[in-house]
């Protein structure tokens, strides 16, 4: 089931989930993201079940089980590419962590968004510092 889309100022969020989503407020944090790390292109937000994500999840990262976000990179000059968030894992893990959903899928599309900017978590602690800087400076902005 498609759901309408959604394009404000390049950002474009689908909503393929019965989750209600506030476009406005998560249109926003991209904006701030793509703002301060001064990159003037457009992105889409995807926000899917848990099987969808664990088919992207074991199709793309080799990993048979669903995730809480995946980002997609284009590299073009226009368009950054796709974060995918599932707010069925993102729920799980705000319980977890005792935050709220809107904090913890703002966490998730910061990330993303950070992953689509280029920055990495995986190969180096350093790196990881670095993004868990830059994502948290961004959180700080927003809540």
């Amino acid at each position: 089931k498609k759901i309408k889309t959604s394009l404000r100022d390049g950002i474009e969020i689908n909503n393929l989930t019965s989750f209600r989503i506030d476009k406005k407020f998560f249109t926003g944090v991209a904006k701030k993201v793509l703002k301060g790390e001064n990159k003037e292109t457009s992105l889409s937000i995807a926000f899917v079940g848990k099987e969808e994500i664990t088919k992207l999840n074991k199709k793309f990262r080799k990993k048979n089980k669903p995730t809480d976000v995946l980002s997609f990179g284009l590299n073009g000059q226009d368009y950054l590419g796709e974060v995918v968030i599932c707010p069925d894992i993102v729920k799980k893990n705000a319980k977890e962590y005792k935050v709220s959903i809107k904090q913890e899928i703002s966490k998730m599309l910061v990330h993303g968004i950070l992953h689509l900017l280029g920055h990495k978590h995986e190969k180096s602690k350093k790196e990881a510092l670095l993004m868990e800087k830059k994502q948290d400076f961004y959180l700080s902005k927003i809540f």
